[in-house]
């Protein structure tokens, strides 16, 4: 066996190759505005460019309109930074995810794995 081949084998399978982070990810932080009805109203805003990676997880069912919906399931991998909450969203060009939830991968500061769920796409 090689260096290069060991090297190989004691690699953690779930941290992705550094060749598969090559999706340009829009990290939006929501704003909440006062609606002048006593409510807010959320929008978001492009905060900075993080590069990941994808991997589809499958299915989950939402209520949506008092029926089950299918909502598609993925885990993106990016570099660890601080700041992320699970309130924020993540854009890949015209498709939106919605972090649900926020891991620590791999030795500390190095990894950071998110659950997200696609949003449906809004009908122009």
């Amino acid at each position: 066996m090689t260096r290069f081949s060991a090297h190989l084998s004691t690699r953690s399978s779930t941290r992705p190759a550094l060749g598969a982070r090559r999706r340009r990810f829009v990290l939006e932080r929501p704003v909440e505005d006062p609606d002048g009805f006593g409510g807010t109203l959320r929008r978001y805003v492009a905060g900075p460019v993080l590069w990941g990676a994808i991997e589809p997880l499958g299915e989950a069912e939402r209520l949506r309109g008092g029926r089950a919906d299918p909502v598609a399931t993925h885990r993106i991998t990016l570099r660890a930074r601080d700041g992320l909450a699970p309130a924020m969203r993540l854009a890949a060009g015209p498709r939106r995810f919605v972090i649900r939830s926020l891991d620590a991968a791999g030795p500390p500061g190095r990894d950071l794995v998110c659950r997200v769920e696609e949003l449906p796409e809004d009908p122009a």
